[in-house]
């Protein structure tokens, strides 16, 4: 098929509001060996964009300043040592960057098909977010059937991932959130109890539904919630850092660290070496997929916005107002 030498994209004309978000014309991306070229029909809004845009997250070496970590849509070009994938495949992808545009480079290994009974638009919703959970909680936390799990920010689209992912396997989870809404629609994900945490505190709560303590934290708050989740905490149990929207930097008493024998760890996804991002993208096709396809497990997305809309995207974002994931939606034919 002919391709266009020109797409329109999102670039950030400098760092700041959402305003800076602005429609571009940039010439075609060209792939090498191991890339897909992606005509996008969707591409996910994820809280690391905001971070880009505001400055704080710079792209890494070698990818694509316009934001976009994740999109869907279908393959228009292959590499020459692209062997799973044909022109006219509908896939899915992680990225490192460039999905805010109306076509979109990924590796090859990192695109996976669609699942079944999803549209090709909602799977946009699933790459970030399943990467990460995948990672955080069964690799790096080893979350096991019949542990308590609690997630903070319960109603992102993290959150909102986690929950379902989670409970499907046999974890009880518990939820924070901050209304008594985003509470329900974290149960009716899966989670056994959502706590509003601007009502109540949810470390007398989950004292009260455990035994013990909570063997898993997902945290992606920060802040004043560290100290919180050591005291949470049942003995040996792993505590994962994904994000520090109340800071990162906190005066802390870490005996409980100690005497709980607790694991404190924490990742990002986009930095991470491509093998790493392989095995996951493995891990979440074999385990993740299938849960997909047998209901347990949907993507959760709060609004649709036209790519040259962002903007209005990154507000509603910020508003911290959505449940779930955003979705910006190629104008192109």
């Amino acid at each position: 098929m002919s391709l266009p030498d020109n797409q329109i994209s999102i670039e950030i004309t400098q760092p700041g509001g959402p305003n800076v978000l602005q429609p571009a014309s940039r010439p075609m991306p060209s792939h090498n060996d191991n890339q897909v070229l992606i005509k996008v029909a969707a591409a996910g809004v994820n809280r690391p964009d905001v971070f880009q845009r505001l400055g704080f997250y710079p792209a890494p070496p070698g990818a694509s300043d316009i934001p976009g970590l994740e999109v869907s849509g279908t393959v228009v070009a292959t590499g020459n040592e692209v062997t799973r994938w044909k022109i006219g495949d509908q896939v899915c992808a992680l990225l490192a960057g460039g999905g805010y545009a109306e076509y979109a480079l990924a590796d090859a290994s990192l695109c996976l098909p669609i699942p079944e009974g999803l549209s090709l638009e909602d799977a946009a919703a699933l790459p970030e977010t399943c990467f990460t959970v995948w990672h955080n909680l069964f690799e790096r936390a080893q979350l096991k059937p019949n542990e308590w799990l609690l997630v903070h920010g319960g109603s992102s689209g993290i959150g909102t991932t986690a929950i379902q992912m989670a409970s499907a396997m046999g974890i009880k989870v518990i939820a924070t959130a901050g209304s008594d809404e985003k509470c329900r629609v974290c149960e009716k994900l899966g989670a056994i109890k959502a706590i509003n945490y601007r009502e109540h505190n949810f470390v007398g709560i989950c004292a009260e539904l455990t035994d013990g303590g909570v063997n898993v934290v997902l945290d992606m708050v920060g802040g004043d919630y560290v100290q919180q989740n050591f005291a949470v905490c049942a003995p040996k149990a792993r505590i994962v850092n994904i994000a520090f929207l109340r800071g990162s930097k906190v005066e802390i008493d870490l005996m409980p660290l100690m005497l709980k024998q607790i694991v404190l760890t924490g990742s990002t996804l986009r930095a991470q070496p491509l093998k790493d991002k392989k095995r996951i993208a493995q891990g979440v096709e074999t385990q993740v997929w299938p849960l997909i396809a047998e209901g347990k497990f949907k993507s959760v997305v709060n609004n649709r916005f036209p790519l040259s809309h962002a903007s209005q995207a990154h507000e509603l974002m910020e508003s911290n107002k959505h449940i779930g994931k955003l979705l910006l939606i190629s104008e192109s034919d």
